[in-house]
């Protein structure tokens, strides 16, 4: 801790390194000084002041007259017949103008050595509380607590348009432990914007940085902080948090709906809605649909909003696009009132090298690394973290837990996880540097990686993590402690490339890709896995789900209900792209709404209506998801008709629920008596079928009960007949 100031006499370099900005220790200029056996002495930079009076900050009366030291604005002078110090607050004057306000260099430390020892241990997991910015009381003084690492600065100040942008006014006091850099500020409040004004290692002004711990940021295009203080809602979602690890358990119907806010609906003239507005739709249209489950594109405060938020700058604010931090915490909660959960994307692969974030934040390499063979993803030109730093891997710990704590989120859902875990990620030879072991592994990034679940679920009960991880890196989504990396689920994004690639197929050829669809199944089990057909299937020249579906109109639909079908009764839970589940036609575009006016026409409804009764499906059948990550809940009746391009399996659940069968025909052909084995005699009836006339199907279906044969087939003791419609998924239940 910086020891507190005792002299009484000023040098000259030091004046002039305060008056040039280039004081690193202002606390041992600016203030009061002496007491005791010395006078007391008050130190004051004031450049747009004429003169400057010291007041007692009790009584109001003047107790000294300052003198202009320098011309610049530098004050100083005795305050007679005072031996102690005390609280004061200045009287300013300029040639037509009077004002005052409390001296910051009066109030000492905010900061514990606590929060020093903890954030060096890479421990302080409320990092949030301390640092950033906090309007706060000091002393009966209002006015905002200042906090920023930067442990390599020369100087570190607060500016504002309060200053007037002045990064010699308000220079911040440097604890010398782990390089913290601390200020209150009397006077500020909510809504006040700020930057830092840093002077780096080599005495250069660097660019003004945001707050790497902000809780909000202006609206881009610009770039500054913005003070606003933990935001203050009162949670109404008391029941929702009681009963949540039910709602996304293994054993849980979990159905996301994956969204982007700026672009799911928008207003009469295309204006985007704001959290409030958003949150009244999208809880009442996901309880019509079904899903369980919101899932946001980073909320995270963002530069560039072509990004979608996938490369972000505020880890620690709820972009400003729709509203404030409080308005977001209303959003979550308005969807937890309607029994839908909120998983939202979160950034720690990466980062944007834009000049207001940090890169290179206190003239080094501090959040990134110095060679770029480990620092830099040159497919989207970011930087990548120092996971082995304590402070950064503290940093992104802390955002994590930031959002499950404060904003009730009930799932993160990490990003580009591949990436983190292999140095040599998207780089030829000669671009990375191997581990201590001579491996491609990220030992650093692993190893945060598993200590940043190991704290989620300790610390939030009920909460879930979500890895987009697209190799066969091992145990995934397996506990810490049996040598997983310990996320509770996987994006199973293997699923999702084969069995889009053999539905893109015309169906001709699909009998030659046969395995495509089963594949999945032998590697089904390894990880608790969500298929995801996500944003990243929409964008970028792929087309729409609709418009990778081959033949004519009717036919692109009969596939897409069929794939669906395929999709809900396969193991794994679910997420879906908004749009998808009406068929959207062109591909996404973020700056416009959906195209909401397809609805009007049948075979789009028909979609909707189809995927409305896959959840509802979904939810009411234990068999559909009871064992979804258990590879009791899934058997094979038929995985070997490549000639037809049907597939045929059964679903069970852990109780005693009737298992399902399901039967997708993915040819345009009706098939006629298909027989098909089954486990028990009795009646079979079709409770779901895609090509139902109400989805904008043919109308081709099995009527009523289907009666078994006494007859083995498929290995099995009693045989069914059944009528596969064209591209067509058929569900049937047992009568019980």
């Amino acid at each position: 801790m910086t020891p507190a100031p005792t002299q009484t006499a000023i040098s000259s370099t030091d004046i002039e390194a305060i008056i040039r900005g280039r004081h690193g220790n202002p606390f041992s200029v600016l203030g009061m000084f002496g007491g005791g056996q010395e006078p007391v002495v008050v130190n004051v930079f004031a450049p747009d002041a004429a003169t400057v009076e010291v007041l007692d900050d009790a009584t109001g009366e003047r107790v000294a007259t300052l003198d202009r030291v320098h011309p610049e604005g530098f004050f100083s002078g005795t305050v007679d017949g005072r031996r102690d110090r005390f609280a004061y607050r200045l009287a300013l004057s300029s040639r037509d103008h009077r004002w005052e306000r409390q001296d910051p260099y009066r109030f000492g430390p905010m900061l514990g050595e606590l929060d020093e020892y903890l954030l060096g241990e890479g421990r302080h997991l409320d990092l949030y509380q301390r640092l950033g910015a906090h309007p706060t009381t000091v002393e009966g003084v209002e006015g905002v607590s200042f906090a920023v690492w930067a442990p390599n600065a020369r100087r570190v100040s607060v500016v504002g348009h309060f200053n007037a942008w002045d990064g010699r006014r308000h220079p911040m006091r440097k604890r010398y432990g782990v390089g913290l850099w601390e200020l209150f500020i009397p006077g500020l409040g909510l809504g006040e914007v700020y930057k830092y004004e840093i002077v780096g290692v080599h005495g250069e002004t660097l660019p003004l940085k945001a707050d790497p711990l902000a809780f909000a940021q202006e609206n881009p295009p610009a770039t500054a902080s913005v003070v606003c203080g933990q935001h203050g809602h009162r949670w109404q979602d008391a029941d929702w948090l009681a009963r949540r690890a039910d709602h996304q358990s293994l054993s849980a119907p979990v159905s996301i709906y994956e969204v982007h806010l700026g672009s799911w609906r928008r207003g009469g003239s295309g204006e985007a809605l704001d959290y409030d507005q958003l949150a009244e739709m999208l809880a009442d249209y996901c309880t019509d649909m079904g899903f369980t489950h919101v899932e946001l594109l980073p909320i995270t405060e963002h530069p560039f909003t072509g990004s979608w938020g996938y490369q972000p700058i505020g880890m620690f604010a709820p972009t400003r696009r729709f509203g404030p931090p409080e308005a977001f915490a209303r959003f979550v909660d308005r969807l937890h009132q309607s029994n839908i959960g909120v998983v939202t994307d979160w950034v720690p692969a990466h980062f944007p090298s834009d000049a207001h974030g940090l890169v290179r934040f206190d003239g080094t390499a501090l959040y990134e690394h110095e060679d770029p063979r480990l620092g830099f993803h040159k497919d989207w030109n970011t930087l990548i973290y120092n996971y082995g730093r304590l402070e950064v891997a503290n940093f992104l710990q802390s955002s994590a837990l930031y959002w499950l704590e404060q904003f009730h989120i009930d799932a993160l859902r990490v990003d580009a996880v591949a990436s983190m875990l292999y140095l040599d990620y998207s780089r030829e030879d000669g671009e990375w540097l191997p581990n201590r072991y001579g491996g491609n592994e990220n030992l650093d990034a692993i190893a945060f990686l598993k200590e940043m679940n190991t704290r989620i679920y300790e610390r939030v009960p009920g909460a879930q993590t979500m890895a987009e991880e697209s190799t066969a890196w091992p145990g995934v989504s397996r506990p810490v402690d049996m040598g997983g990396l310990g996320f509770g689920y996987k994006w199973n994004m293997g699923w999702m490339h084969d069995t889009l690639d053999y539905m893109s197929l015309d169906p001709v050829y699909r009998k030659h890709n046969h395995d495509r669809m089963t594949f999945g199944i032998h590697y089904g089990f390894t990880e608790n896995f969500v298929l995801p057909l996500s944003h990243d299937e929409v964008v970028h020249g792929k087309g729409s789900m609709l418009r990778k579906m081959p033949g004519d109109r009717w036919q692109k639909f009969a596939n897409l209900r069929a794939y669906y079908g395929f999709m809900w009764t396969h193991p794994g839970k679910k997420l879906l792209f908004m749009g998808g589940e009406f068929g959207q036609d062109r591909e996404w575009n973020h700056n416009q709404s959906l195209d909401w006016h397809l609805l009007a026409e049948h075979d789009h409804a028909g979609l909707q209506a189809l995927v409305r009764d896959l959840n509802h499906l979904y939810r009411t059948e234990p068999a559909l998801h009871e064992l979804d990550c258990d590879p009791a809940g899934f058997e094979w009746i038929e995985a070997g008709d490549a000639e037809n391009s049907v597939f045929v399996y059964l679903r069970r659940a852990r109780s005693d629920a009737r298992p399902l069968l399901v039967v997708c025909n993915m040819t345009p052909v009706v098939r006629e008596d298909y027989r098909i084995g089954v486990p028990q005699a009795g009646a079979w009836r079709e409770i779901l079928n895609s090509d139902a006339e109400r989805y904008g199907g043919s109308g081709v279906h099995n009527g009523g009960a289907v009666r078994t044969e006494d007859m083995g087939w498929h290995n099995r003791p009693s045989t069914i007949r059944l009528t596969l419609p064209p591209l067509g998924t058929v569900v049937l239940a047992p009568d019980l």
